[in-house]
């Protein structure tokens, strides 16, 4: 089991090179046309709008300029917007505007040349302007370079100060041109879905809406783990600083190819965006400024996201306390889905959410919020895909019905890093191994868990420390549900685990395991020390799926995925908890 897991990882951490971009999932919706830009057509200026039959780039229905504006932090930082506009719209028309500020807005390509001869708006989000018919319903779409990519200045700066100062320019700027009602929403996957949330923080009065898919909540838990780092730590920043360095193309205007040299004349953007990811400390002041959950206190932005709870790149970590801080209207999708948007589909043609209808209730949220129309449909507050499959409405999440904290005990396990044993602990359990268990009794009825479940203990030992759930059937097989790992800094440790949605059926029992780091998806160096750990407890939330009330969904194809990966032959130990009913 822990090779196959591992290797699940290790392919995850290769994918890693495209962390955050979206571009593993955006890629496989538009590659086939990436690579048909035909030399010639004409380049947009501020003044001189561009068709898609003057340059196929441009997406049908569209007027394409672009532009140049400062950020609003009293650099000197400049900024590159690509802006859409509809076609046909008459001279004096206001729309209102979509905005994404992203990394990946580069005339040559994302991530990388895309083999682009005509400089060119980017193909990122044209899925969505197809899909929603943007421009017929009268929207515009502006894309803006954050700092360090495509036609922008400064140095990369990963949703910090700068790239917030960057957002609070574009809102700005978007929401004070002549052709701009005022009204303004955001759009974005993973990195622009970060700067979506970072959007909401800023309280400006012309952002509207906010529609932000799989999002990072809290920069430092997208790379770190409570002072282990992922492989992202490593692999992100060489990305970004790549991303940064792109080669732009020979038929870009001056000011575009200016700007796009800035990393090279700047070498030390790319060593400071690295020194950042290294940083282990979540209060370390460069964290703190990139933490998009605690800043979200009072703010109150309708959102509308989504997010996979098995993730295995920007994972639901963050995601309930920005919820909790965030006062505004909350619409989400949550599920058992990996990094994907929510219009994608898989191979077999099955959406890979599970779920249809994205651009309509994606067109229908901004409609209310930036025109002020009234839904013709009546969509969920929160649309919930559990770990069954099933799909549910919610007003709110998580949805609970009682919370209550499981004394889990005493044991010791061995930092070894090597792996857990499958046995149950007895009375010494853990000596010598480099795990323990801690069994429930069965559940009399289906039982959920859900949002985000807590650890806390008291350990003596220098190490590493790593939390599993398991739901478990009377045969002992099990699949892995929610974990989380720390480093042992402190005696008394708190350990969020990931927010999480799953059903346990009658006659299954939870196990919970504590002990070494064992799988690839954590850079842990094991101390090879015993660890004692005393007065463990588990605080989590339950609810009663027999009240859930459905709404339209299938079962995400990702989920059986996982569950291959998830799965093992455990002994089942003596019951030594016993969840809460969930009534």
């Amino acid at each position: 089991m822990k090779n196959r897991r591992a290797t699940v990882y290790a392919a995850s951490a290769i994918a890693t090179t495209l962390v955050l971009t979206g571009t593993l999932t955006a890629s496989a919706s538009v590659a086939p046309e990436q690579a048909s830009g035909k030399p010639g057509g004409a380049t947009a200026t501020a003044t001189d709008g561009v068709t898609h039959k003057q340059n196929e780039r441009v997406p049908e229905g569209a007027v394409w300029t672009q532009h140049y504006f400062p950020s609003s932090d009293g650099s000197d930082t400049e900024l590159h917007a690509d802006v859409l506009l509809p076609e046909k719209m008459p001279k004096g028309k206001k729309v209102p505007v979509i905005l994404s500020a992203s990394s990946y807005f580069g005339h040559s390509g994302e991530i990388a040349p895309e083999g682009y001869k005509q400089p060119g708006p980017s193909k990122r989000f044209q899925d969505f302007m197809k899909g929603t018919d943007l421009f017929k319903q009268g929207y515009a779409f502006v894309m803006v370079d954050t700092r360090g990519f495509g036609g922008s200045t400064g140095c990369l700066d990963f949703g910090g100060p700068g790239d917030q100062a960057d957002v609070k320019a574009a809102i700005d700027w978007s929401a004070n041109r002549p052709w701009s009602t005022g009204a303004v929403g955001m759009y974005g996957k993973s990195f622009d879905a970060y700067t979506g949330l970072i959007g909401n923080n800023l309280k400006q009065d012309a952002l509207k809406a906010v529609v932000a898919q799989e999002p990072v909540w809290d920069g430092y838990k997208q790379v770190h783990a409570n002072g282990l780092p992922r492989p992202h730590a490593a692999i992100t920043p060489n990305t970004y600083n790549s991303i940064a360095g792109l080669p732009q193309l020979p038929g870009d205007d001056k000011r575009y190819k200016k700007n796009a040299g800035y990393e090279k004349k700047h070498p030390e953007c790319a060593a400071l965006n690295s020194y950042g990811y290294a940083i282990g400390d979540p209060d370390d002041k460069h964290w703190k400024d990139r933490n998009p959950a605690a800043k979200a206190k009072g703010t109150d932005t309708p959102l509308f996201f989504t997010q996979g709870l098995i993730e295995d790149n920007t994972k639901p970590e963050g995601m309930q306390e920005f919820l909790d801080n965030h006062e505004g209207v909350e619409r989400g999708w949550v599920g058992q889905w990996n990094h994907v948007r929510g219009n994608e589909r898989v191979e077999d043609g099955r959406l890979a959410m599970g779920r249809e209808g994205w651009f309509k209730e994606t067109l229908s949220f901004y409609d209310e919020h930036l025109k002020g129309k009234k839904p013709k449909v009546d969509y969920p507050d929160y649309a919930v895909e559990d770990g069954s499959g099933d799909w549910r409405g919610e007003k709110s999440w998580p949805a609970k019905d009682r919370t209550a904290t499981l004394r889990l005990g005493d044991g010791t396990y061995v930092d070894t890093g090597g792996g857990s044993e499958t046995e149950p602990p007895g009375e010494d359990a853990g000596q010598g191994k480099a795990g323990y268990f801690v069994w429930s009794e069965p559940v009399a009825k289906a039982t959920r868990v859900t949002g985000s479940p807590k650890v806390s203990m008291t350990a003596k030992g220098e190490g590493n420390v790593m939390v599993k759930l398991y739901d478990v059937d009377k045969d002992g097989k099990a699949v892995m549900f929610d974990e989380q790992v720390s480093r042992l800094d402190r005696d008394q440790l708190d350990l969020e685990l990931k927010s999480t949605d799953w059903t346990l059926k009658a006659g299954h029992s939870l196990a919970v395991e504590i002990g070494s780091v064992q799988t690839g998806d954590w850079i842990d160096t094991p101390s090879k020390q015993k660890i004692q750990v005393t007065d463990a407890r588990l605080e989590l939330s339950v609810d009663d799926p027999a009240e859930d009330v459905a709404t339209g969904g299938a079962r995400s194809p990702f989920l059986d995925q996982y569950l291959k990966a998830s799965t093992v032959k455990l002994k089942p130990g003596k019951p030594t908890i016993t969840l809460p009913a969930a009534d």
